[in-house]
């Protein structure tokens, strides 16, 4: 049997596009032959699924899983090129044996899609032979996961497309040493509220909010208040006050909770508190809405039929 050195298998992954352990276990059923091989690989649809890689997935499903005991959760985000294929029970089986996958591992979504799913499969593989049987581009986009000591972590699906999977996906996390029962109904009410308030949280303390964001919005209501005519002293004062009620907006601990506009979150964790008789603190919180901050592309149907009408 011919050696199978590295840059053969490097040169069949530049011909071919496919993944390094596919393209040595082709060199490998071939005697090391590169024709053989590439043929080898269009025959399991490998490179077929290679050629696709570029195209955009904004489509597809977020799982999410909670440990057995509470304290763990994971979102992960399995994304396809077409919403059609998110009802497809093979995609929807694979997201939730990724979103298993996530829970055992301790990383990102480099490590998880180098992990082995429960039946064995590398999480890679999976991705790779689903693109060649379905058709379409897929990607492990991203994943997130929550732990807590003491407490609980809590799961909310919204617009739900089967049994761990859907649309949208939030996790929060709460520390204490309270009644775990209680933590979990609180945690779950605030995921809800994640998921509905007309202004999705960008961070759970002000400390949280990403300077470049706070940078963003100082710059607009600056530019905002200076197109009034004020003086810049009474600019500065304005940006102040527009700066502070925005922070409220967009800190998850200042909003207005969903399901009592009277109350905050802060003081809905303060009153679990005081009714458990122990600290609770919002430890984190993940929310992922499928596709968001991916570009997708829009078809002009009619701009295309008119192309074709005027080639005929």
């Amino acid at each position: 049997m011919a050696e199978i050195t590295a840059a053969l298998v490097k040169d069949l992954r530049e011909k071919s596009g496919v993944g390094m352990m596919d393209c040595k276990k082709a060199l490998q059923e071939n005697n090391g032959d590169m024709e053989a091989s590439l043929d080898w690989l269009r025959a399991k649809g490998l490179s077929k699924a290679a050629k696709k890689s570029d195209r955009a997935a904004a489509e597809g499903l977020v799982a999410a899983k909670l440990s057995d005991d509470g304290k763990t959760g994971v979102i992960v985000e399995l994304n396809a090129e077409t919403d059609f294929v998110s009802k497809n029970e093979t995609f929807q089986s694979a997201a939730r044996d990724f979103a298993v996958v996530a829970l055992g591992v301790d990383g990102d979504v480099d490590a998880i899609t180098a992990a082995r799913t429960a039946k064995g499969e590398v999480v890679s593989d999976v991705i790779t032979n689903m693109i060649a049987t379905i058709g379409e581009n897929m990607r492990l986009r991203r994943s997130a996961r929550l732990s807590v000591s003491d407490g609980a972590v809590s799961l909310y699906l919204h617009n739900k497309q089967g049994d761990d999977v859907a649309r949208l996906a939030v996790l929060v996390a709460l520390e204490s040493t309270g009644d775990v029962a209680v933590l979990r109904d609180v945690g779950r009410k605030i995921a809800m509220h994640v998921a509905g308030t007309p202004a999705p949280p960008l961070a759970l303390t002000t400390d949280d909010l990403d300077p470049a964001a706070v940078a963003k919005e100082k710059k607009f209501l600056t530019d905002q208040a200076l197109e009034s005519g004020k003086p810049i002293g009474v600019v500065e004062k304005m940006i102040e006050g527009r700066i502070r009620k925005w922070q409220e907006e967009v800190v998850l601990l200042k909003q207005p909770f969903v399901m009592n506009p009277d109350q905050t979150i802060e003081q809905l964790i303060a009153e679990t508190a005081k009714d458990l008789g122990v600290p609770v603190t919002v430890k984190a919180f993940v929310r992922f809405a499928l596709g968001e901050g991916v570009e997708k592309k829009v078809d002009d149907f009619a701009a295309e039929v008119a192309s074709m009408s005027g080639q005929a």
